[in-house]
């Protein structure tokens, strides 16, 4: 910088030969003494040292000269005030450079240094220069320090010491050298300055080293260039990358000072090995919990293999979370699904366990199995290529022997698969925009407390979220959407989930989830599913309806609360239990469904809402909830809303017990549901024995087990009308479908009552 060539700030005083008239004996304020006709004051126009100079004879004690012209203060602007002197006769005086501060107003600034160093004159002829520094800051060499509200100075010098001497004076030199305190005043420094190449095979890790240690709070400038890295490399200054670095994969570059991704893609000019940099460096420094991808969105080719991207840990625990960013899948055949055949053999004995598997070594870890026997959303959790086994994420419900299987890989955007375990993870406020090419998220196959909230997971190919094992477990999804790729297909032939679990404890809270085959198949128990809204209607006239909601543990302890269920149903099965018939363990129990919303359009009157569909028989209900719900069916009216699909068993309706089906709400539904419910008869002519129909509000078409009461709704009267005061003994499981109960009187009666019928124990 310098403002006389780039602002044009004219900072020299005029010469001695143009007058000296401009130059003062006081301090330099116009009105004051000038040299001009002074008795000891000459210009003299030619010397052997000087072209043209002034003569002067020292009779104050401190002889002064000042240029009047208001040389300007600029703040960050150093001046430098070079005068050359020597001594002609008589006393040999000091002297020094000198000046006087003023404000815009060119009044007198006190409190200030007005002069800098002084020089004693030793000899006659001999050229003495000597020079002082002004500028606005205090900085090192600075002799006079004018901070604002200087904005002018009256520059020259001071004769002191004897009177009498005689001294020529050279003509003053007043320039900017600010670009000598440009280093200092800048608030970087440049990796070439320490000896970085920049040539992409020279290994400039010293420097950058260097260049980090010197910058002492500043920030490290990384000039163009293209620089070879060698090994880790962590600044402890902020880094601005004009250049980009390029280093092993293994190596890692840590930005402690300014982490974020728009940092990482300067560093290494591509957004996709950027962000593997950046995860790296996430999971091996203390200093930052998140990875800040500032808004930008990246397009990757290919999955993103997180864990080969960290290959120094295969395991992690401490809480990282990636946030505010998007993906974007980038067509491409790095996409493509990969499909395997083999045969392999299955036992109950090892219900995680696929042996004997012919070429296991080129199925993939996290491929989708499927079969005869098998569930759905069973995943390859490893595999031991010696002993020719693989582990599954699920048992398998009737595949005992050996079969041909199918394993299908899924291409996932952000693929944690390779890591044993992960935990405390968090994706917030990110965008997975997969474009009908890519899958969203794999899970690792262990771990606890994934997080995926405020993000959106947008036109996956197969899956939005897929867990190949226990990496689920307290897995958390708020306030996401799962926006579906097939919502102009058939409900029946689309084939997209949004989410899969295994594990327990698992929170889906807040979500909305267009039109997927599933929106969740959760495995796992004591899940809490509450304040989404996911709906999978399409455009048919009663259309098929596809489960929504897959509950696949029988002691599910589960609560479904809140929720907008459309055009799906809730849909719980034991399809991933290795032995699927009862065998004395908890049955279908612990379901709490509550305070939801369920609402159809253009279904099939046969469609149903809740459905119970063991695969092995003499399964029960043993602890069911279903409170405060909302259905409602439009364009069209549904039979019920309530079945059990017995495509491989039914239910032991005698094993029924504690069920509660109250307080719920049915519009354009012929047949609501309740238990224990209310039965009005009316017994029109005599008889000593009442058959009961409890068949329509019984849920499940459950047995009618129970009577809890009978109360006379009027005269109970016998054909002489005559009334009856006696109470009638029952009996219960009466009918062809024991859905109906006997009220035995006394007499031959006739009359109303109302039964409280219970299909539970």
């Amino acid at each position: 910088m310098n403002k006389a060539i780039t602002d044009g700030v004219v900072f020299m005083p005029t010469p001695f030969s143009a007058g000296l008239d401009v130059w003062s004996s006081g301090d330099g304020t116009a009105g004051s003494d000038t040299y001009d006709n002074a008795v000891n004051a000459a210009f003299v126009p030619a010397d052997q040292d000087f072209a043209g100079c002034l003569e002067l004879q020292k009779t104050d004690t401190t002889q002064r000269v000042r240029y009047m012209g208001q040389t300007p203060i600029l703040p960050g602007c150093y001046l430098r005030i070079t005068a050359r002197i020597k001594a002609i006769s008589g006393n040999l005086p000091s002297v020094r450079i000198a000046g006087r501060p003023g404000d815009a107003t060119d009044a007198f600034v006190s409190g200030l240094n007005q002069n800098g160093a002084t020089t004693a004159l030793s000899s006659y002829g001999e050229v003495v220069e000597i020079s002082a520094i002004v500028g606005s800051g205090n900085r090192g060499g600075v002799d006079m320090v004018w901070p604002s509200p200087v904005a002018y100075g009256h520059f020259g010098l001071d004769l002191t010491g004897a009177n009498g001497g005689i001294v020529r004076i050279d003509d003053f030199v007043i320039e900017d050298i600010t670009e000598a305190y440009l280093r200092s005043m800048l608030d970087w420094v440049d990796v070439r300055d320490f000896g970085a190449v920049g040539n992409g095979v020279t290994d400039d890790l010293a420097a950058f080293t260097a260049a980090d240690d010197a910058a002492n709070g500043r920030s490290v400038l990384v000039s163009a260039g293209n620089y070879y890295l060698s090994d880790n490399m962590t600044f402890a200054s902020r880094v601005r990358f004009e250049g980009t670095v390029v280093m092993p994969d293994d190596k890692m570059l840590s930005l402690t000072r300014n982490f974020d991704l728009p940092a990482y893609i300067d560093a290494f000019g591509n957004e996709e090995l950027a962000f593997k940099k950046a995860f790296q460096a996430l999971l091996n420094n203390a200093d930052h919990e998140s990875l800040d991808m500032c808004g930008r969105r990246i397009s990757i080719t290919g999955p993103i293999d997180m864990q080969a991207a960290v290959a120094n840990r295969t395991e992690y625990a401490t809480r990282r979370q990636v946030i505010n960013g998007q993906f974007y899948a980038e067509d491409s055949t790095a996409w493509d699904t990969e499909s395997y055949t083999s045969t392999a053999s299955y036992s109950t004995n090892a219900p995680l366990t696929l042996s004997n598997v012919v070429n296991v070594a080129n199925i993939p870890v996290g491929s989708r199995v499927w079969s005869n026997g098998v569930g759905r959303e069973v995943y390859v959790r490893a595999k031991n290529v010696a002993t020719q086994q693989i582990t599954l994420s699920m048992p398998l419900y009737d595949a005992v022997g050996t079969q041909t299987y199918y394993f299908t890989r899924y291409k996932y955007m952000l693929d944690f698969s390779g890591f044993q375990k992960l935990s405390k993870f968090s994706l917030s406020d990110v965008e997975l925009q997969c474009g009908g090419r890519a899958s969203g998220i794999l899970l690792a196959p262990a771990g606890l407390i994934f997080h995926l909230k405020d993000s959106f997971v947008t036109s996956p190919k197969d899956r939005g979220i897929t867990s190949i094992g226990e990496g689920c477990q307290g897995m958390l999804v708020d306030r996401c959407q799962f926006l579906s790729n097939e919502t102009g297909t058939r409900a029946q032939d689309r084939t997209t989930i949004a989410i899969n679990a295994n594990s327990n404890d698992v929170k889906l809270r807040d979500n909305r989830i267009t039109q997927f085959r599933h929106f969740a198949v959760l495995g796992g128990t004591s899940s809490i599913i509450s304040g989404n809204h996911w709906f999978q209607g399409d455009d048919e006239l009663e259309g098929l309806r596809t489960a929504g909601l897959v509950l696949t543990s029988t002691h599910n302890r589960a609560t479904v609360d809140g929720n907008y269920i459309d055009n799906c149903f809730i849909e719980w099965v034991n399809e991933h239990d290795p032995d699927p018939a009862f065998n004395n363990e908890y049955s279908f129990s612990s379901l709490n469904i509550s305070n939801n919303i369920f609402q159809s359009i253009d279904a099939a009157p046969w469609f149903r809402f809740i459905v119970v569909k063991p695969h092995g028989a003499g399964h029960f209900i043993s602890g069911l909830n279903i409170h405060g719900n909302m259905f409602r069916a439009i364009h069209g009216t549904l039979d019920r809303v309530d079945m059990v699909d017995t495509s491989f068993a039914d239910l032991d309706y005698t094993r029924m017990r504690n069920i509660t089906v109250k307080g719920n709400m049915f519009n354009a539904i012929d047949q609501g549901m309740e238990n224990p419910t209310v039965i009005l008869h009316q017994q029109n002519s005599v008889n000593a024995t009442w058959t009961v129909d409890c068949a329509g509000p019984l849920p499940f078409g459950g047995y009618a087990q129970n009577v809890e009461a009978v109360v006379a709704r009027g005269k109970v009267k016998t054909a002489g009308n005559v009334a009856n005061y006696a109470m009638p003994y029952v009996n219960t499981e009466q009918g062809a479908n024991k859905d109906q109960v006997e009220l035995h009187w006394p007499d031959a009666l006739q009359g109303q009552v109302g039964v409280m019928v219970r299909m539970d124990n």
